[in-house]
């Protein structure tokens, strides 16, 4: 038989829907700015203003409300790549981060979008695995993509993709860490206080051997809190010898263990160490408890970052708090005000952000034995 049969309408195999009930599905038109302007009778330029929170100053509080009331009903929903070939601009932001999994950027990050967020910006993040390649490879897509702007919570100190990026005037802030590029703008928080903080606190316990399990040097968080520890001991008089300083190539704890456990076997007399990151403290600590040493009363050992959970490690964990949030907020600060000036050629921006000590059981004066119970967090500003 010919299967040049033609299947009208009706048939089976034509247009009716899978559920064989005949009827046909009429597919709603997408409203569009025209439909909202006709529905309150104002002009479209005045619906565009309302409905971008950055603009919607510009008109009165009743219109707005009319407007996006009228945008409610009828379901109206912007089309992003529309707005993107009319303005240049996208409404996206992208966030790079080392390690989503440590819990100190995640805060960073909710502080960005809880800035950029009420301007209408929506916020791609994207993990770096601590790796250059995949960070550079994350600014070409987030570039490709069109976003408005980048924040890095991974730079390094000499990074060329950012620095190029800020050479070509695209809007561009470092969290946390910097670069050695002053073109690039940078949030971070003031180690160098956050470090005097953590040695003027273990000298008035009574330690002079003090330790460090210092941070890589390629990165500005590894180098700065290590300067401020040689600077700051030779200003109090300590002595630090090289059997005191070890290198982490990460801060993880893997990395404070192995550090700790070389600390340990330079037979030294130190009594205290000083972590560049709360990672590298729990995995010093865990390092003493292997070897059936007792913190604080065998080492007093310190973090940096206060992240999450450090006052519920065994001990609660002596450490700068670093202002997480606060970093984020700045950084979208930062952003916007590059975004919102004609050309992107504003001026780098540096910001440092204070920092203060969270005081608790990890630390205590050498061979001091202390009570089983906890006592509150002392905070040193």
């Amino acid at each position: 038989m010919s299967s040049n049969r033609k299947y009208g309408k009706g048939d089976a195999r034509g247009s009716q829907p899978a559920g064989g009930t005949g009827e046909r599905r009429i597919e709603r038109k997408r409203a569009t700015l025209k439909d909202v302007a006709k529905a309150v009778g104002v002009h479209v330029s005045t619906v565009s203003r309302a409905l971008n929170p950055a603009t919607r100053h510009l008109i009165t509080d009743g219109i707005a409300k009319r407007i996006l009331d009228a945008s409610e009903k009828l379901s109206y929903r912007p089309n992003p790549a529309a707005y993107s070939l009319r303005t240049n601009r996208s409404n996206t932001i992208g966030i790079i981060v080392p390690d989503i999994t440590n819990s100190i950027f995640p805060p960073m990050i909710r502080g960005l979008e809880d800035v950029l967020s009420p301007h209408g910006y929506a916020a791609l993040v994207v993990n770096t695995d601590l790796n250059r390649e995949r960070e550079a490879a994350a600014i070409s897509t987030l570039s490709a993509r069109g976003v408005d702007g980048i924040a890095v919570a991974s730079a390094e100190r000499e990074d060329a993709a950012l620095s190029a990026l800020a050479a070509q005037g695209t809007p561009v802030v470092t969290m946390n860490r910097r670069t050695d590029d002053a073109a690039v703008s940078s949030v971070i928080s003031d180690e160098i206080a956050g470090v005097q903080q953590v040695l003027r606190h273990l000298v008035g316990l009574g330690h002079r051997r003090i330790a460090t399990i210092a941070g890589s040097q390629n990165l500005s968080t590894g180098q700065r809190r290590y300067d401020a520890f040689l600077r700051n001991s030779v200003e109090m008089g300590l002595q630090i010898g090289p059997g005191q300083v070890r290198f982490a190539d990460a801060f993880n704890e893997a990395e404070g263990r192995r550090c700790m456990e070389q600390l340990l076997a330079s037979a030294n007399d130190c009594t205290a160490v000083l972590c560049a990151n709360d990672r590298l403290a729990i995995g010093a600590i865990a390092a003493l408890r292997a070897r059936g040493l007792r913190c604080p009363q065998d080492m007093s050992v310190t973090g940096f970052n206060d992240m999450a959970m450090a006052d519920c490690i065994d001990p609660p964990l002596t450490t700068v708090r670093i202002p997480h949030y606060d970093l984020g907020q700045a950084a979208a600060r930062f952003l916007l005000e590059r975004m919102n000036r004609a050309m992107n050629r504003a001026l780098p921006q540096h910001q440092v952000l204070p920092v203060e000590l969270a005081v608790r059981a990890s630390t205590a004066a050498p061979g001091q034995q202390i009570a089983a119970a906890v006592s509150p967090v002392r905070v040193v500003r």
